[in-house]
């Protein structure tokens, strides 16, 4: 008996991880050109297309690269070559009107083109740098930090 309790307490922790994993996915890799890291946690990942984008990943580009993420709410970023950009916070909840879209792009550049949050919810979507910030109004732009 305490052999099955143990076996079922073990197949939730294991169904519960899953779950929180499957949560977390944010977005996909669309196209990947080049060298183009994924630092998430302590590893570090070289996604290609398909590849899904977690909350909290670090993307890294090296020279003459790039790639296409296209986030669950349809916001498509497109990350320029020698760019190094962090994802701080991403929320889409429309059933309970929870929203947010943060991204702090420490160099390098990047192309923004709003998705569902930027529509409904402008003042929750903001792109962060060293020395400002952006706010989004539902529109496309192009950032680059020297």
């Amino acid at each position: 008996m305490r052999t099955v309790l143990a076996l079922l307490v073990t197949w939730m922790l294991v169904f519960a991880q899953s779950v929180c994993a499957q949560n977390d996915h944010i977005g996909i890799f669309k196209k990947v050109s080049g060298d183009i890291r994924i630092v998430r946690e302590s590893q570090t990942i070289m996604p290609v297309a398909g590849t899904q984008l977690m909350r909290s990943d670090r993307i890294i580009s090296g020279p003459r690269s790039s790639a296409g993420i296209v986030f669950k709410d349809g916001t498509q970023l497109t990350v320029g070559s020698s760019t190094d950009i962090q994802i701080n916070k991403y929320l889409f909840q429309p059933e309970e009107t929870n929203y947010a879209f943060s991204v702090y792009l420490n160099k390098g550049s990047a192309i923004y083109s709003s998705g569902k949050i930027g529509k409904i919810s402008p003042q929750s979507v903001s792109i962060n740098t060293p020395r400002a910030t952006v706010g989004v109004r539902g529109t496309r732009f192009i950032v680059k930090v020297e």
